[in-house]
């Protein structure tokens, strides 16, 4: 490239923004603490654990424990400061408390970038749903995108993923989770997003709340936070059309203001579901209206939820101004992620294969009839669940629970493990004399703990050409079930 050409490349005002993510002033300019130095940082954690080279470890307190206990080690993992509220050897900033800074990084985080803000809540796909939006505008701004990572989602999360938002992004993705109305309301303050997402409304959190429509209602809190967009044009939020509640978060979003886009198979949809077939090697080839054109794409990963969650994809990333054709690249290229439908391959005991699909990181009703489905729909022998109690569901759970028996009967499952107190309702339920409905109840066994599920799997192996669930509720520990199949593997 010549001299001339040079000095005439184009100069964004994106090129005065700080390569860093911060600075030593800037940490404590936002904070209002005192800095011991200067230094630069690349990365914010408040888990000692999670920090490397360049980080800022924010020491949070807390009635069980004191980050500042782990100080000492995060140096030795690399941090380059430590945000404290007690003078500690080392690069540090001083300040009164160390989680009002970290909500006032959080804010100057987020008012220093120029980045389109999506928030992302819901019941059930909230993680994959934002997950999948990411993939999408990350490729279509080559890299330009930020999202909270794992399900970085509550009153620590939130504000953690907001100081590490990079000054320079151009769109920032961020998941909100609840169990306690007022929550969502919270969150919403600090992200202050310019398009709002709901994935879907379900008894999850039903004992806190007590009725789907006091879900619907926290779930609604975070069109309060929604901002007009650059254009001056007022926030959108993008809802399900097929929920029975959508009247209820329609009048909601538009109480606040918003524009309001709708998903779903309904006639009613903004961006509607025309057709789905099941795409060769697995997922669904989906056909969209999107009002002014359609939309073929593939979607990689199982179950008809998906296929409804690419359209929430499809419409937020379309409101953003992303690229359509780069969205349905990365619904093609995302498949299942560890704990949230991936699918193995793993070695039976008898030298065989079968197929594992990893759903141990959470679930509700309406997420364990979707799993059931796409338990249903793969090639298997024989289909074995290993079904883990859902948690926060209050009075509700012995219903909740038992109702699980019609799924499990509709998806041919031949074989039921149980695990946790709960899932005794729908033990009784399997083990009433009368026949299923829809043919012969599976076998099944109750026990209370994942090490006792293993022991059983011992008793009785998984066999070349099954296919099996593995799903419940996080605090259950099917994760270790999951673990222990691969290791074997």
């Amino acid at each position: 490239m010549s001299s001339a050409a040079m000095l005439a490349w184009p100069v964004e005002p994106a090129d005065d923004l700080p390569l860093a993510l911060w600075s030593a002033a800037g940490i404590a300019e936002a904070t209002g603490g005192v800095a011991s130095g200067d230094f630069l940082i690349a990365g914010v954690a408040t888990d000692s654990r999670e920090v490397v080279d360049g980080t800022l470890f924010v020491a949070l307190t807390g009635e069980a424990m004191d980050g500042h206990h782990f100080v000492e080690g995060a140096f030795a993992r690399g941090a380059a400061a430590a945000l404290v509220s007690q003078p500690v050897a080392g690069p540090h900033v001083l300040v009164a408390d160390t989680t009002i800074a970290l909500a006032r990084l959080a804010a100057a985080a987020r008012a220093r970038a120029d980045a389109t803000v999506i928030g992302i809540t819901g019941s059930v796909g909230k993680t994959s749903v934002k997950e999948a939006i990411f993939a999408a505008l990350d490729r279509s701004s080559r890299g330009g995108a930020h999202r909270s990572v794992k399900s970085y989602n509550n009153h620590v999360g939130v504000p953690l993923s907001l100081a590490r938002m990079p000054a320079r992004s151009i769109f920032g993705i961020f998941e909100m989770g609840m169990n306690h109305a007022g929550e969502i309301a919270a969150l919403t303050a600090q992200v202050r997003p310019h398009i709002a997402v709901i994935t879907t409304i379900a008894p999850a959190h039903i004992e806190m709340l007590g009725s789907e429509e006091a879900i619907a209602d926290a779930k609604a809190e975070i069109f309060g936070g929604l901002e007009a967009r650059a254009d001056g044009k007022p926030g959108i939020a993008i809802i399900p059309a097929d929920s029975v509640h959508f009247p209820r978060l329609k009048a909601v979003a538009l109480a606040m203001g918003a524009t309001v886009i709708s998903f779903g198979a309904s006639p009613r949809a903004d961006v509607r579901l025309l057709d789905t077939v099941g795409a060769p090697g697995g997922g669904s080839l989906v056909t969209i209206d999107m009002g002014d054109r359609r939309l073929c794409y593939t979607v990689a990963a199982a179950g008809e939820h998906w296929v409804i969650n690419s359209l929430a994809v499809m419409a937020c990333v379309r409101a953003a101004g992303g690229d359509l054709g780069a969205a349905g690249l990365a619904l093609a290229e995302m498949a299942g992620m560890a704990g949230r439908g991936e699918q193995t391959s793993i070695t039976t005991q008898d030298g065989g294969k079968a197929l594992l699909i990893d759903e141990s990181y959470n679930a509700n009703p309406a997420s364990m009839r979707a799993s059931l489905a796409v338990l249903a729909a793969a090639p298997g022998r024989a289909r074995l669940a290993i079904l883990g109690a859902m948690k926060e569901l209050g009075d509700f759970a012995p219903g909740l629970h038992a109702a699980l028996a019609q799924p499990l009967a509709e998806a041919g499952v031949t074989r039921v493990i149980l695990v946790g107190a709960e899932m005794a309702a729908l033990a009784e339920e399997l083990g009433k004399a009368a026949p299923a409905p829809l043919g012969k109840a599976p076998a099944f066994a109750h026990c209370q703990t994942a090490e006792e599920a293993l022991a059983l799997l011992v008793h009785k192996p998984i066999a070349d050409g099954d296919a099996v669930l593995v799903k419940g509720s996080n605090s259950v520990g099917l994760g270790a079930v999951v673990s222990a199949l691969a290791a074997k593997s």
